[in-house]
């Protein structure tokens, strides 16, 4: 894998919403700098993602100088949402962990309910150095995340991708391939490497940034949803769970952790340590 790169970067401000794709981003500890630092949540404070709301596909996110978020969706006129002051926070339930999330204004609580139909509140995480920790069982001491599924960032391979939507053509759902790849929502993208070759990575190096391979992802109903239609097919889950059963899991990419900070490029050359 000696001529592996770095072929794309995707950053999406809000949780669940569609993002950006820089050609490049400077990476903190915790992620691409703005990635996931937003969430939607319903009034008993649960974080709300395609899982249950695909239509939040159609919404869009663009960063803002100073971490705020330009919002965007069809039917409603765009909002700017400023990073809110810390002075109270709100207990957010997002999978097993509680953190604290700030609330944004008012304005945004009205723009996400009126666009979802349902009474939801838009929180900003304020410090992702102290919020939330990595799942203990595949973290080193001090790691932490935002509000992303697990981990600081998802890493995919156009590799893999063709292999999938190979066997896709062969199944029974071969209509709905070939599948993109935004619907894994990856933050990096990796091309040069062998099919399958991210279910063996250790470390690595993107540019000069150095990440640990965390854990396998597993893949859940969001990555059978059309990210331009918010329409839910079967696939990729169908052929997943006929070729890519790990541990009880429907596995495609990696979780890769930050072991130092840094900028990556589009074009970066992508080195394994092991």
């Amino acid at each position: 894998m000696r001529n592996a790169e770095l072929l794309s970067i995707h950053v999406h401000p809000v949780k669940a919403f569609q993002g950006v794709s820089p050609l490049e981003a400077e990476v903190e500890p915790w992620g691409p700098v703005g990635d996931r630092r937003w969430a939607v949540v319903d009034d008993g404070g649960k974080v709300v993602t395609q899982r249950q709301q695909p239509r939040l596909a159609l919404a869009a996110a663009e960063p803002l100088p100073g971490g705020g978020v330009l919002l965007s969706a069809p039917g409603l006129a765009p909002l700017e949402v400023a990073v809110p002051e810390p002075v109270g926070t709100v207990v957010v339930e997002i999978f097993r962990d509680k953190v604290e999330g700030v609330p944004a204004a008012p304005a945004a609580h009205a723009w996400c309910s009126a666009f979802l139909g349902a009474d939801v509140r838009l929180v900003h995480m304020d410090d992702p150095a102290t919020r939330r920790p990595v799942d203990p069982e595949y973290a080193l001491p001090g790691e932490t995340v935002a509000f992303a599924d697990g981990y600081p960032l998802l890493a995919t391979t156009t590799a893999s991708l063709d292999a999938l939507n190979s066997l896709i053509t062969r199944g029974e759902h071969a209509a709905e391939g070939p599948l993109p790849m935004d619907r894994f929502r990856p933050n990096v993208v990796v091309g040069g490497t062998e099919p399958w070759a991210e279910d063996g990575w250790s470390r690595l190096t993107i540019g000069k940034v150095a990440f640990r391979a965390a854990k396998k992802c597993g893949r859940c109903v969001v990555t059978t949803t059309d990210q331009t239609t918010a329409e839910r097919g079967k696939e990729p889950l169908a052929t997943l769970g006929r070729h890519r059963r790990i541990g009880g899991k429907l596995v495609f990419g990696q979780n890769l952790v930050p072991l130092t900070r840094g900028v990556i490029r589009v074009g970066d050359p992508v080195r394994f340590l092991g």
